[in-house]
């Protein structure tokens, strides 16, 4: 239902970008949201965004560093995230809720999983 990708290997400093595609449900009807496991911690949330992309939340920890956004045409979210740390280093989940929320059980889809590492 929801394929996340684009993770990978960068630099602390960097940017990287990821994609959120789904499928099997109407995305427009549902809220994205960005949560994150680091290896050893309890997922964790990053951000979320409206139904029609016109508010969105953000992690204290990402805020204004992070960027969420979607194209519901393309039926894809996506978080762009620049000026990484270390401490970004996790597996990025994407899910779909149909209620704006930052709270990982309002959350009715999943995404795998993208790892992003970040090295010092």
């Amino acid at each position: 239902q929801l394929q996340a990708s684009g993770g990978g290997l960068v630099q602390a400093g960097n940017s990287l970008g990821l994609a959120c595609a789904a499928s099997g449900l109407t995305f427009s009807s549902y809220a994205m949201g960005w949560f994150r496991q680091a290896p050893g911690k309890e997922r964790e949330f990053v951000a979320t965004i409206t139904r029609s992309g016109g508010n969105t939340y953000y992690a204290d920890s990402v805020k204004d560093r992070f960027t969420i956004s979607r194209d519901n045409a393309k039926n894809t979210a996506y978080l762009q995230m620049n000026r990484l740390k270390p401490e970004d280093t996790a597996v990025y989940y994407c899910a779909a809720a149909l209620v704006y929320s930052v709270l990982s059980k309002t959350y009715d889809y999943w995404g795998q999983g993208t790892l992003v590492t970040v090295s010092s």
